[in-house]
């Protein structure tokens, strides 16, 4: 499995262009590369913007969903999201929609971890985050829904990984048959869906902001609860997250779950070197517990 590779050639110029010909009063600003992601380029701007600019064609409705719900969820959090400040439309050759965001300091837990004082912290970003969504609340195909919808692709990453990385141990197995095994018992609720390492940022130990919400939808919140795995390298700080999070056993068994086939999909990336490693500690920290 590889990361996918850009389908538009993103560069500092053509950003100062799109900012000229849509925000000009920002486009004598210093812009510099900050991060490829999945699916967007971000420059930061001057010293409190950002820019992201979506580098293939997934990217480009993703940033719109973005843009037309995060405002509507990030008022309630304790953790800062960057809500776009300014939205750009498709022009100059380039084919999508973009964002001003703000610049929100941190750096991503995959290269600085959270201390172990941070699984409170995390539970009641997540409890604040998993309101009740309404109608028009987007629906994510691969997020949210019910874990059997996934099964063919937990068993071809399984298989991939284990020709990658070797065998892996039998607590990976049997954590998904209890996840298949429990049923939905939550009400529809908003969820971010992509809280993996890259995304959740940390600044002096803590947790600071969270970060690329085009994933965001409505549906099973315990898509998000296998952050606790994901994100928290602590075994106390998983259990205070786990004590401080008001969820029944059959919601965590399917964060469980979700946390195991993520570090499949994780372990499965061939051309990343920061994704593997995020998928294996996971899976170790899914077999010391809780």
């Amino acid at each position: 499995m590889t990361e996918p590779t850009a389908d538009v050639d993103i560069t500092p110029e053509l950003a100062r262009a799109l900012l000229r010909d849509q925000h000009p009063d920002l486009a004598a600003l210093p812009i510099s590369p900050a991060e490829t992601g999945w699916d967007n380029e971000v420059y930061r701007l001057g010293n409190d913007l950002a820019l992201r600019l979506p580098r293939r064609r997934g990217g480009g409705w993703l940033i719109l969903r973005e843009q037309q719900f995060l405002s509507k969820i990030a008022a309630n959090l304790p953790l800062p999201a960057p809500v776009p400040v300014r939205v750009g439309r498709p022009a100059l050759g380039y084919p999508y929609g973009w964002s001003v965001v703000p610049w929100l300091e941190g750096v991503p837990t995959d290269l600085a971890p959270p201390g172990s004082d941070q699984g409170a912290p995390l539970a009641r970003f997540l409890a604040a985050l998993h309101r009740p969504a309404p109608d028009d609340a987007p629906t994510n195909p691969y997020r949210g829904g019910p874990l059997a919808d996934r099964a063919e692709a937990f068993e071809d990453r399984f298989q991939v990984v284990e020709r990658l990385h070797g065998a892996l141990g039998p607590h990976v197995r049997e954590i998904w048959r209890q996840a298949l095994a429990a049923p939905i018992d939550t009400s529809r609720s908003w969820f971010h869906g992509d809280l993996h390492g890259r995304n959740v940022l940390v600044k002096d130990g803590r947790l600071s902001a969270v970060i690329d919400w085009g994933d965001l939808g409505g549906g099973d919140p315990a898509c998000d609860l296998c952050a606790v795995w994901m994100l928290l390298p602590d075994r106390r700080a998983r259990v205070e997250a786990i004590a401080a999070y008001p969820a029944s056993e059959a919601t965590w068994a399917r964060a469980r779950g979700w946390a195991a086939l993520q570090a499949l999909m994780l372990l499965a990336i061939d051309n990343n070197p920061r994704m593997p490693p995020m998928g294996r500690a996971t899976l170790a920290r899914l077999a010391d517990g809780p």
